[in-house]
Parts: structure tokens; C-alpha cells; sequence
């Protein structure tokens, strides 16, 4: 390497913004190097810097960022933020980070966050859910000091970026959220273009408890970022702010941050007696499942994987007549790829049923086939995903504990986790 600050721009398979967060780099002076996530991860010792850009990666399988999380490299990315170096993840970066716990920066990495489906609120009610594209006004409500990507701004000052995403909405237990307020982990929030903050769309354009845009580790090293400062000259600051912390040698902070989050116990599914359950099945090859099988063989364990959808549809009316009619939608299926199946019952299988504890898909659907089709008769729609695991090898109850404790199928903070066998 030469005496340039050298940032390592990081790609993973789906990744998309890596063009704009090379432009952002150069225009501040600092010198980015495209980083494929499959190159020899212990060359990251070399570089100043990392940024983890947005995109899909891995097509947001399972869930944004968590099949990127579980990647190898990410294990070398832990250690270069360790010891001080700087690390951004911004939008699809900003998920990895989460689902990998560097951010918000607990005891051994834990998972203390989720990043999950974006919510449109306004006056109580829910205008939208989703991917939304919009600019908007992030305000500085940390010390500029407290955070390496912050210190070129005064706290108060905001700046206006775009943001696209479909999830975006951080959730944050409120003891430790409490506590990443007085840590100033909180490091912007949106705001108004007089820069008042409130809960309300557009304000918050996605929900976002506290109205969280960004959050750093205790350090201040390590930011997750959700709207994209890359793709606009109002947010160099952020990329100037870590070329003034490399060039100052790295002053990390003294803060920690302590939080016991109880364990999430996975809970046996009890079917609503009421409710008709539609198990859907693919016909074509189902990648996601095949995403999630191959991280968890590459994490040892000796697994197979399938995935299923499932809806629960209650209905206060004529149910088979309104099944019919639902099921002529196309709404909750597509009849050319998938087709109505069942729980499976194969040797050494445990199925869980996944849930978003705020079904923003179910609500949708609901909406859609109430107000779209002018279908009378359904009370609710909820959607989930089941997720068949065979263990090919060792102690079921052991395995399943292990692979669980990944949290490769679910977020405890953002899903509802089901053993239905």
C-alpha cells in the first residue's frame, strides 16, 4: 500500500452503490479500492478504512443482510474495528452490521437490534409499508466528536439525503435505547427542513423508532447508516469526517455499552381453530432456501433446508366462497411457480414458522384484497414463513439449538419464532 488512505469499498453478491461510494471517496481525498467479499479477508489489515456499500446482498435472502452477516469476512472486519479502524455500513451495510452486532457493539457481538420492514405513519394511522425512495434530513443529535463520521458537523446541523429502502425502520429494546441515548450512539435522527424531529410521515419516512437514520458502537468507529450520503455532495462530510479521524490516528473513545437481553425461547405453534392455513410450495428451485443452506453448511452445520410459505386467513363470512375468491387473485400465490402443499413430516425435521411481529406483508395483502378486489368477508391476514431444517447428523435438539442461536431464520427483536414438529 502507499501512503494514500487506502478504504476498502466491500462487495458482496448483490451489492449496487459501490460507483457512488468510490465518487464520495475520491471527492474528499481518500483512496477507495473495490473489495470482493470472497478475496483473502486478512488483506483488510492492510487498508485504513472500511465501508460496507448498499445494494441486495445476497438478494436480501432470509432477510436484508444477515446471509452477508454469517459471511467469513465479516470475522476480519470485526477484528480491523477492534482495533480502531473505521468502519461504515451504509443501507444494505447498515443491515449487516446489525445482524452481525457490530452495531449497536454488545458483549461478544449479540445481537441487540433489528433493521426490519419500513412503516409510513401519520396521525395513528399506516399510509404505506415497504420500499419507499425519497430524500430526507438527517440531523447530527450526538457531540461531533463522539462519532468518526461525524466530526466535521456541529450537533444540530442536518443534512439532507436520499434514502431507498424497503427496511429501514430500526427497533431498539427501550432499556437500550435508554442507554445508546446517554452513550450518544444515536447519531442522527430525521428531521424537518427546520429541523425539528417528529414522529410522523414524512418526517420519519419509515417508521424508524426515535427516528433513527444512524447509529454507531460504543467506540464511534463503526456507523450503520441507512439513507445513502454517497449519492449527494451534502453528505461528503461524513466520508471527510473519516479521512480527519485516520489522519488523527484513530482516537477511539472509551464508552461501553451493557445490555441483557433475555434469552427468546421458541414458543410450540398452536393453529387458530377459525382460521384456514395455506401452506405454500415452490415448483422452481427456491434460492432463498438454498442461500440459507449453504451459509449454515459453510458455518458446519450438517443441514438441509427448505422453505414454505404460510397465510392464516380469517374470514366471518362464506369461507369456501371467499377462499375461492382469493385464491382467483393471485394475491397470496402465483399458480405458475408455487402451489397449496402441507407441513412436511420427514425423518429428523424440525419445522419453525416465522413471523414479523408487525405483519407488514399481511396488512397489505389484507388491504389489497379488501379494497383492490372488493372481497367481503376476510377479518385478517397473516403471513409467515416455514422453515423445514433436516438435521443430516448429530443431536437433533442440539443442532437445532446451535443453528437457531444464528439467527439466520429470524431477529428475536423483530419476529415471533414457532416450533410446529
Amino acid at each position: 500500500m502507499t501512503n494514500k488512505i487506502n478504504i476498502a469499498i466491500i462487495q458482496f453478491p448483490g451489492s449496487n452503490t459501490e460507483r457512488e461510494t468510490l465518487m464520495a471517496c475520491r471527492r474528499v481525498g481518500l483512496n477507495p479500492v473495490e473489495f470482493l467479499w470472497n478475496e483473502p479477508a486478512e488483506k483488510l489489515s492492510d487498508f485504513d478504512g472500511i465501508i460496507i456499500v448498499g445494494g441486495f446482498a445476497y438478494e436480501d435472502r432470509s432477510r436484508a443482510g444477515v446471509i452477508a452477516a454469517l459471511d467469513p469476512i465479516m470475522k476480519q472486519i470485526k477484528l480491523e474495528a477492534k482495533n480502531g479502524k473505521p468502519v461504515l455500513g451504509i443501507c444494505n451495510g447498515a443491515q449487516i452490521l446489525v445482524e452481525s452486532g457490530l452495531v449497536p457493539g454488545l458483549a461478544n457481538h449479540r445481537v441487540g437490534i433489528a433493521i426490519t420492514d419500513n412503516k409510513r405513519v401519520k396521525d395513528g394511522h399506516v399510509l404505506g409499508v415497504g420500499y419507499y425512495n425519497t430524500w430526507a434530513n438527517l440531523q447530527l443529535t450526538a457531540s461531533a466528536g463522539r462519532c468518526t463520521f461525524t466530526r466535521h458537523l456541529k450537533t444540530g446541523d442536518f443534512i439532507n439525503v436520499p434514502l431507498a429502502h424497503g427496511e429501514g425502520r430500526f427497533i431498539i429494546p427501550h432499556e437500550l435505547l435508554e442507554k445508546m441515548i446517554t452513550n450518544e450512539q444515536t447519531v442522527f435522527r430525521y428531521c424537518d427542513n427546520n429541523g425539528i424531529i417528529s414522529d410522523e410521515f414524512p418526517t420519519n419516512p419509515n417508521g424508524s423508532m426515535h427516528n433513527l437514520a444512524a447509529v454507531c458502537n460504543p467506540k464511534g468507529n463503526v456507523m450503520a447508516m441507512m439513507p445513502h450520503p454517497e449519492r449527494t455532495e451534502n453528505g461528503d462530510t461524513i466520508f471527510s469526517s473519516m479521512k480527519d479521524y485516520i489522519e488523527n490516528g484513530n482516537p477511539i473513545s472509551s464508552h461501553t455499552l451493557s445490555f441483557d437481553r433475555p434469552h427468546y425461547e421458541v414458543k410450540n405453534y398452536e393453529s387458530n381453530g377459525d382460521s384456514t392455513e395455506w401452506i405454500i410450495e415452490m415448483i422452481i428451485t427456491d434460492n432463498e432456501a438454498a442461500s440459507v443452506h449453504n451459509a449454515l453448511n459453510h458455518l458446519g452445520f450438517d443441514v438441509s433446508i427448505t422453505r414454505q410459505t404460510h397465510w392464516e386467513i380469517s374470514t366471518d363470512g362464506e369461507r369456501d366462497s371467499i377462499l375461492q375468491k382469493i385464491d382467483k387473485t393471485g394475491e397470496l400465490y402465483n399458480s405458475n411457480k408455487e402451489f397449496i402443499s402441507q407441513t412436511t413430516s420427514a425423518k429428523n425435521t424440525a419445522s419453525f414458522l416465522v413471523r414479523q411481529k408487525e405483519d407488514m406483508i399481511g396488512r397489505a395483502k389484507f388491504e389489497s384484497l379488501t379494497e383492490r378486489f372488493e372481497i367481503d368477508g376476510i377479518s385478517e391476514i397473516k403471513r409467515g414463513v416455514i422453515w423445514n431444517v433436516t438435521v443430516n447428523s448429530g443431536n437433533l435438539e442440539n443442532v437445532l439449538g446451535n443453528l437457531l442461536d444464528t439467527h439466520i431464520l429470524f431477529n428475536p427483536l423483530s419476529h415471533e419464532c414457532y416450533r410446529i414438529n
